[in-house]
């Protein structure tokens, strides 16, 4: 399964915020990783510190993605953080969290499908949106396209 179907399995076609917040989200999660110290290596570091190891390594690793509360989200991130990335997204935090628990396995997942993290630590933008067919599909998902400027 893509990227692009799980995220919309996972949020549903027929989320009630528009795919302009999901695709909001999904940047402001990989701005947050990208701006860790040590990138992504910083932010598997943040999990093994608050206790989320194992889950955080079955992300990494080529086998199942453990799941992931919206609480342990917010104890290894912080609140700080998941309401700045609320804030960037144009969503509450509550809403935040439960969406970063479905997101960050996806993202740390597709990041490293060999099991390696990237030498620079950082995901790489480009490449994700390439595999997802770009923010219109991303937001498309969703149920709200976005029509390219003529």
């Amino acid at each position: 399964m893509s990227l692009l179907d799980t995220l919309a399995s996972s949020f549903g076609n027929s989320s009630s915020q528009g795919g302009g917040a999901q695709s909001g989200l999904i940047a402001a999660a990989m701005e947050f990783v990208n701006n860790q110290p040590g990138g992504l290596n910083g932010l598997i570091q943040r999990f093994h510190e608050n206790g989320a190891g194992d889950i955080v390594s079955s992300w990494v690793g080529n086998g199942e993605n453990k799941p992931i509360s919206s609480d342990t989200v917010t104890n290894v991130l912080g609140s700080d953080a998941v309401s700045q990335i609320a804030q960037k997204a144009g969503l509450s935090g509550d809403q935040v969290s439960g969406m970063l628990a479905t997101v960050l396995p996806h993202l740390v997942n597709h990041a490293t499908p060999d099991g390696q993290v990237p030498a620079d630590g950082k995901l790489d933008v480009g490449s994700l949106l390439g595999s997802l067919g770009g923010l219109g599909a991303l937001a498309g998902m969703f149920g709200k396209s976005e029509e390219p400027k003529a």
